[in-house]
């Protein structure tokens, strides 16, 4: 989709979320707005980011702002461009800066941008897909490390903290997400939160993370067992790891998002688990961990190339455990190119 559709219904739209500020203009600091028309590009920071802007914002006027003149510099360049009605990102303006604006953008007229900046977003560049390629490269050799440390006793908070070291180590900036590091009934929380648990013999072991490269993000998740796996475990990952095998068989473009979770979860319905699914097959992936298309029972959207997804079936079992596999993919016109390289073997530790 291209830029254009943003000024559909406005004048000039107005950027303040730090994925779009990054996507739309270059500007990496997160904290600024960027104000976009057909004739002009203007992004106003404070001082702490003005060298910043200047360096990323190529093609853009940077506009400092200091003490409580930012609204007044951007009423000068609305004048300057006749802009009467401007976009604004509803979906993450919030409340108080939104009436801010109002209150001091006098003569302007406001329309929500709602989604549009997402679904441009939710197409990657080939620029973008190297960046994706390469953060979920440092997803998988941090596994890769970490491997050999999983021992018995070792607390899931350790085993947390060695994830996200080694993604550091290996150039990230940071976590995408907050690090998912937990064993045993824990298993069973699709979102559980890693502390002090120790892992212990017969235990699953659920590890989701992600890191930032650039900006980018990266998503995985591999479940492995302490010591050995019951029979009941041997069947419950199998049955995971053949959904979401037919889920990376269905990705493509022309399918519908729903259509791909489908496939993955009548596997996981035939087996007897449907109940233990709760959630969707995957996400979109790119400056944001959660992006659009939502590969969800219910989205209609139809997969194109170069969109990123996850592909991520689980099941559920209180008081028993849970098993998630999780790759994250890049859709191309005759399937997928899957960007985690990780085994998903089941691997016994310890």
């Amino acid at each position: 989709m291209k830029i254009d559709v943003l000024f559909e219904n406005c004048d000039a739209v107005l950027i303040t979320s730090p994925q779009n500020l990054q996507y739309f203009s270059g500007f990496a600091g997160g904290e600024g707005f960027c104000l976009l028309s057909h004739s002009s590009k203007t992004i106003f920071v404070d001082s702490r980011y003005t060298v910043e802007a200047v360096s990323e914002c190529k093609g853009f006027e940077v506009v400092e702002f200091s003490g409580g003149n930012l609204f007044e510099l951007i009423t000068a360049q609305l004048n300057k461009i006749s802009a009467k009605v401007i976009a604004y990102e509803d979906l993450c303006l919030t409340v108080a800066t939104f009436n801010q604006m109002k209150d001091k953008l006098d003569g302007i007229s406001f329309v929500p941008l709602g989604d549009k900046a997402d679904i441009i977003r939710s197409i990657k560049t080939d620029e973008e897909i190297a960046l994706l390629r390469k953060a979920e490269r440092i997803g998988d050799m941090a596994f890769k490390q970490v491997l050999p440390m999983i021992k018995l006793g070792m607390t899931e908070n350790d085993l947390a903290a060695e994830l996200e070291y080694q993604m550091r180590k290996s150039g990230a900036s940071g976590t995408s997400f907050d690090t998912i590091a937990v064993s045993g009934k824990k298993t069973a929380m699709p979102h559980g939160r890693p502390d002090e648990k120790k892992l212990e013999y017969g235990d699953f072991v659920t590890m989701d993370f992600g890191c930032i490269y650039k900006g980018y993000c990266s998503d995985m998740t591999r479940t492995v067992v302490m010591g050995e796996a019951s029979s009941k475990q041997i069947e419950v990952y199998n049955t995971v790891l053949a959904a979401q095998l037919e889920g990376l068989k269905t990705i493509k473009a022309g399918v519908v998002a729903k259509d791909a979770d489908y496939a993955a979860r009548r596997i996981i319905e035939d087996a007897g688990y449907g109940s233990y699914f709760g959630h969707s097959l995957g996400h979109g992936v790119g400056l944001m961990i959660h992006e659009q298309p939502n590969l969800s029972p219910r989205s209609e959207t139809v997969l194109v190339p170069n969109m990123i997804v996850t592909c991520e079936p689980g099941i559920y079992i209180q008081d028993f455990g849970g098993v998630r596999i999780e790759d994250m993919v890049a859709v191309k016109e005759n399937g997928c190119e899957n960007l985690t390289s990780s085994t998903k073997e089941l691997i016994i530790c310890g």
